[in-house]
């Protein structure tokens, strides 16, 4: 075999144990004498599956009851118009703070349904930074606060939880999700992406206090309303069995690795390494990020010379580490350390960080 360590920043790389077990199940699941995508989602099989997947979900976010787990198609952006829709009347207040792409195309989604306005941006200083909690506040009369712990474009997170008061705070968590504890109580709404930390593209994780579902919001087809999803248990219509059921797989092989806290320990560990390795690089690597506010999950860097950018990018591609081109609007590199990626991976990107410096410094 000869698959390399994939730092891709989504669809990302999958923990090999879930592929594997993937692989031995597709074509006869479970005793179904079919696969899992090819059995009905009204069945009793991927029923039970379906509701193990939550069980799973739950236990290792400790999600409390008066919260829906919903399983939805659609990737966060769908999400970034359809959110406004169930939780704000028409023209209704809300509230963005923004740090990044992501947040900037949220804000910028909500705009044909709700009164959208950022109450605070580090877009000024190149979204290098996180706003400070002191320099803004909610609106009053805003339907929700809005904002994405982890930009996975320029490598910025919130190093705290924004305080909404009696604002529902909502969160997108896509390049974040379950890489460390998180009180999910602190949050009205939180969604996320799968094909970072979850599972295959297609899938969308929302977790949601039952009490916004009862919101009117705003006219909209049945289909595009959470609290109908929330009732049919994600089958108001096909789910996509197949990524649900892979993020079943994923929920597993994380409370096998000692859960959320056990996870976190083993992603600091990772990010620490990297970080160290462009810090000490004297000028070679450079982090542009301020250091309260760097990214666990996702590492951009820049060379010293952008002329060296092929060179590198074609030589760590030879040597079995793949994906790192930056963004395009970031440009440089771009290393992304998501759950499924081994520590061994990322001692293999230092190393050959630290050769390539060496012969081209």
């Amino acid at each position: 075999m000869s698959r390399a360590f994939n730092f891709s920043a989504g669809p990302a790389g999958l923990p090999e144990a879930v592929l594997q077990q993937a692989q031995e199940e597709l074509l006869e699941w479970q005793g179904e004498r079919a696969s899992v995508m090819e059995i009905s989602h009204r069945g009793k099989a991927f029923i039970a599956c379906a509701e193990q997947a939550e069980h799973d979900l739950r236990k290792l976010l400790d999600v409390p009851p008066d919260y829906a787990v919903l399983f939805l198609q659609g990737g966060a952006t769908q999400h970034f118009a359809q959110i406004p829709m169930n939780l704000a009347a028409p023209g209704q207040a809300a509230d963005y703070l923004l740090t990044g792409s992501w947040s900037l195309k949220a804000l910028s989604e909500a705009g044909p349904y709700v009164d959208a306005q950022s109450i605070a941006s580090s877009e000024g200083d190149g979204f290098v930074d996180i706003p400070d909690a002191q320099a803004w506040s909610v609106r009053a009369d805003a339907a929700y606060l809005h904002y994405t712990p982890n930009e996975t474009i320029h490598g910025v997170a919130y190093d705290y939880v924004p305080e909404a008061g009696a604002v529902p705070l909502v969160a997108d968590y896509s390049s974040s999700i379950l890489s460390a504890p998180l009180d999910v109580r602190r949050f009205g709404l939180i969604y996320a992406g799968a094909q970072k930390n979850i599972g295959p593209s297609g899938l969308l994780l929302m977790i949601i206090r039952r009490d916004l579902l009862e919101r009117t919001g705003q006219a909209r087809a049945r289909i595009f309303q959470y609290a109908a999803h929330a009732k049919e248990g994600s089958m108001l219509n096909t789910p996509p069995t197949f990524a649900w059921y892979l993020a079943g797989l994923v929920f597993k092989w994380l409370k096998q690795q000692g859960g959320l806290s056990a996870i976190a320990r083993i992603n600091a560990e990772k990010a620490e390494l990297l970080y160290r390795t462009i810090d000490e690089s004297a000028g070679f690597y450079r982090n542009p990020v301020a250091k309260r506010a760097r990214s666990v999950m996702n590492v951009p860097f820049t060379l010293h010379d952008p002329e060296l950018d092929v060179a590198f990018l074609e030589q760590s591609k030879a040597a079995g580490l793949l994906a790192l081109k930056g963004h395009k609007l970031v440009g440089g590199m771009r290393a992304s350390l998501y759950n499924a990626m081994p520590l061994a991976g990322v001692k293999a990107l230092t190393e050959f960080m630290t050769e390539f410096a060496r012969r081209h410094g």
